[in-house]
């Protein structure tokens, strides 16, 4: 049964400081600089965070992004960014996920955008055996690492189309799915000052019901639903409410990922 994280109502002001107590996330490390690492980059320097940002080509790779992003935003080497202020993004191909070193992320909360597709990945066999989900597997390259999925199952393009203030009428939820509630709690925190609600997905065993193929995954947020695939990228966002995403992931059922050919 997946259940609702409620959304943080703090008022936030500049400088990461929550003016009815405690202090917000200021700094936000993303390792991997491709299309979601960026969009999400986006959002946190909008919401006043700073940002150091890392890809495996190194930081001279990194200089146009950055310029892009504004003087909120730096580049760093890859040890830098996970070690960069409260949390971690890691937006990098499944299979590189090895590459990192062993202990880089222990005791890190670190949103995981990852997906398994095989025609980039290759076979994965405990995946196609349905033995695990793509976080669990994460979770076993990453040892120690406080895992969240999140923002795995949306273009990148919708994540600033869709993003709202707290408490819009037309704001749209993301699903989250951790074994750490800890994390997940800081994870909706920091998810909603980018500018969504998120909807509890449940544990990383349970994150299939937002994973490639589901119900609850990528053309749930367009506004037609039948566009052609070869659309998609282009294809403009709807908002999707708590309620609705919701009722996505409880009706989800397991796909056959051994059957997956993209």
């Amino acid at each position: 049964m997946a259940r609702v994280v409620h959304a943080f109502t703090g008022v936030w002001a500049r400088g990461g400081h929550n003016v009815e107590g405690g202090i917000a996330m200021s700094t936000l490390g993303i390792i991997g600089s491709g299309n979601i690492g960026s969009a999400v980059a986006r959002l946190a320097v909008a919401a006043d965070i700073d940002v150091m940002i890392a890809n495996s080509r190194g930081p001279q790779s990194l200089a146009g992004l950055v310029e892009k992003l504004g003087p909120r935003a730096v580049a760093g080497t890859v040890e830098q960014a996970a070690r960069a202020g409260e949390a971690t993004l890691l937006s990098i191909p499944l299979t590189a996920y090895s590459s990192l070193p062993a202990e880089l992320l222990r005791d890190r909360t670190v949103l995981d955008t990852g997906n398994y597709y095989p025609s980039r990945d290759g076979r994965i066999a405990e995946l196609d055996s349905e033995k695990m989900t793509t976080t669990e597997l994460a979770q076993q390259l990453l040892p120690g690492a406080l895992l969240v999925k999140a923002f795995n199952n949306i273009l990148a393009h919708h994540i600033p189309q869709l993003a709202r203030p707290a408490g819009a009428p037309d704001r749209s939820a993301l699903p989250i799915a951790g074994d750490d509630p800890g994390a997940k709690a800081r994870a909706a925190e920091l998810i909603d000052r980018l500018g969504f609600d998120t909807v509890d997905a449940g544990t990383l065993p349970e994150s299939w019901r937002f994973e490639p193929e589901s119900g609850a995954y990528t053309q749930i947020y367009l506004a037609d639903p039948d566009v052609p695939v070869e659309r998609m990228l282009q294809a403009p966002a709807a908002p999707l409410p708590a309620d609705k995403l919701r009722a996505a992931l409880e009706a989800g059922q397991r796909v056959k990922v051994a059957e997956r050919t993209f």
